[in-house]
């Protein structure tokens, strides 16, 4: 065993266990770290194995990373498990660059590595770390690669070749349960690597597959859709600062966003909503050549995030050429970006978040809205036979222009009247012509009450208390709305075009002294 004679660049045992709490999140990103080195070696199919470990309850769960690679030669096994020992280093054609992966990976969350590797159905050969011969001073190297048999169950169906990583003693897993691993996995690998599926790639969790996620909801297949595209995408060229004085390489930056469907959505169970990944979901995927990096608040400048925030999203993809600019780090999970960058992109994206913001806010109060009102109109409609029946007046009827109008901007009003007997009753908020706070519009067995939302008393009274979500509110709310519908209809009883003009001038009176009355 080589001694440190104490002028060497690393303490080794002490570097084992520092790096071990270093640059890595957690199990998911440490996994997906080995994804990254099938995809890399050409696999197109990787299998994740979770089962039960080492008897010692420190360690319940074992973890097996399988993929139909190249596979690696004696060299590049023993290389791999160096630290920075990468034959691609500063490589950006793929996914690694630094070749700190699958040491730092595997010891970040296991006390043991076991690699097998295997070329042309060669015998696999093996090699491993293991932190506690690291720290006892008995492994100073990466031992010889030897040959032997992969463990039973690992590989039933030997490929021509591939690789097979295997985490042993794992005692740094973020849960020990091998169901909740399994399934924040799939959902977590299936939004990383959702373009490489996308594109043909398998992966597999215990048998099952995984499933691309994507988080704007906009492709097919994938495990959620139903969002639409806001607006074109928008693309920046980033010119990378000169040094030295070379050539500066210039990236493409992509940025996409989406709205999730609010009224479709918003009446699911709060527990399908976090199982979608609704709830608490909002954030920027940013996307490194098809692979999620990172997903937060990013680029977003002042706007702070915000709860209707979950209904909209956002893609930022770049170039690797720009791999300083968003500032990656070695293990690919986050960025760090320049002061530059920022000054490009946050504006930009600052704009259209609250520009979404404000539609996914109108969105949930219609939505809301709807659904109080909706209510409200059944009930009227089921009582109105208690009422005597509405006069219309004889000939074409006075209304039926404005709802064909009003029908244009309201589909609910485009939709055919029932046969039966019962009347309609319906509540749409529209700006009107004059400025009075509602007009009635009465048309065979239709009563149309249109709110006026620039009205005073619906912007100080009216639309807040539809905007509140409590009991006492949406009782409040459903009386209010009552109380128009019966005003409207009571304006049934004028037949004739005077009466109709004297009712009118009437309520545009109210409306005005009510308009005058709540000036502060």
């Amino acid at each position: 065993m080589a001694q440190d004679d104490g002028n060497s660049i690393i303490v080794l045992d002490k570097f084992i266990q520092a790096t071990r709490d270093s640059g890595y999140k957690g199990t998911i990103s440490a996994i997906a770290e080995l994804v990254d080195n099938s995809i890399q070696a050409g696999a197109k199919r990787i299998g994740i194995t979770l089962e039960n470990g080492e008897k010692d309850p420190a360690w319940p769960i074992s973890v097996a990373v399988l993929d139909n690679g190249t596979g690696m030669d004696r060299a590049t096994l023993r290389q791999a498990l160096r630290f920075g020992g990468s034959s691609r280093f500063n490589n950006r054609a793929g996914l690694g660059r630094y070749g700190m992966g699958l040491p730092n990976a595997s010891l970040s969350q296991a006390r043991r590595v076991e690699v097998y590797s295997w070329q042309k159905k060669d015998d696999p050969l093996f090699v491993y770390l293991d932190v506690d011969e690291i720290i006892a001073g008995s492994l100073t190297r990466v031992p010889d690669p030897k040959l032997r048999r992969i463990p039973d169950g690992h590989c039933n169906k030997p490929t021509a070749s591939g690789t097979l990583v295997f985490w042993r003693r794992c005692d740094r897993l973020d849960h020990r349960r091998i169901n909740t691993v399994a399934r924040k996995l799939m959902f977590a690998l299936g939004r990383i690597f959702r373009y490489f599926l996308w594109d043909g790639l398998k992966i597999e969790v215990n048998g099952e597959p995984v499933e691309p996620v994507d988080p704007l909801y906009l492709r097919q297949p994938s495990r959620w859709a139903g969002g639409t595209a806001f607006q074109e995408p928008l693309q920046f060229e980033i010119r990378v600062p000169s040094t030295n004085g070379t050539i500066a390489p210039t990236g493409r930056v992509t940025v996409t966003f989406s709205e999730l469907p609010v009224s479709k959505w918003h009446d699911l169970p709060n527990e399908e909503k976090r199982a979608m990944g609704i709830t608490n979901g909002a954030g920027v995927s940013v996307v490194r050549g098809g692979r999620e990096i990172d997903y937060g608040w990013h680029f977003m400048g002042g706007k702070r995030k915000e709860n209707y925030d979950d209904w909209w999203r956002c893609e930022v993809h770049f170039d690797p050429v720009l791999d300083e600019t968003f500032g990656i780090t070695h293990t690919k999970q986050e960025i760090h970006p320049q002061d530059y960058l920022l000054e490009v992109l946050s504006p930009e994206l600052e704009v259209m978040a609250k520009a979404l913001n404000a539609r996914v806010r109108r969105s949930h109060l219609e939505a809301k809205t709807s659904n109080l009102t909706s209510d409200v109109e059944r009930r009227a409609a089921a009582c109105d036979d208690q009422l005597s029946p509405i006069s219309c007046a004889k000939g074409p009827s006075p209304y039926a222009a404005a709802i064909n109008d009003l029908a244009k901007r309201h589909p609910v009003l485009r939709q055919p009247l029932d046969n039966g007997e019962s009347v309609e009753y319906r509540i749409v908020e529209d700006a009107m012509c004059d400025a009075a706070f509602f007009q009635p519009l009465l048309d065979k067995g239709r009563v149309v009450v249109v709110v006026n939302p620039r009205h005073r008393f619906f912007r100080d009274a009216y639309g807040p208390l539809l905007e509140e979500d409590s009991p006492e509110s949406r009782r409040l709310s459903a009386v209010l709305q009552s109380l128009l519908l019966a005003a409207a209809r009571a304006e049934s009883v004028a037949t004739s075009a005077k009466e109709r003009e004297i009712i009118a001038r009437y309520r545009q009176a109210w409306s005005d002294a009510l308009e005058v009355f709540l000036r502060e």
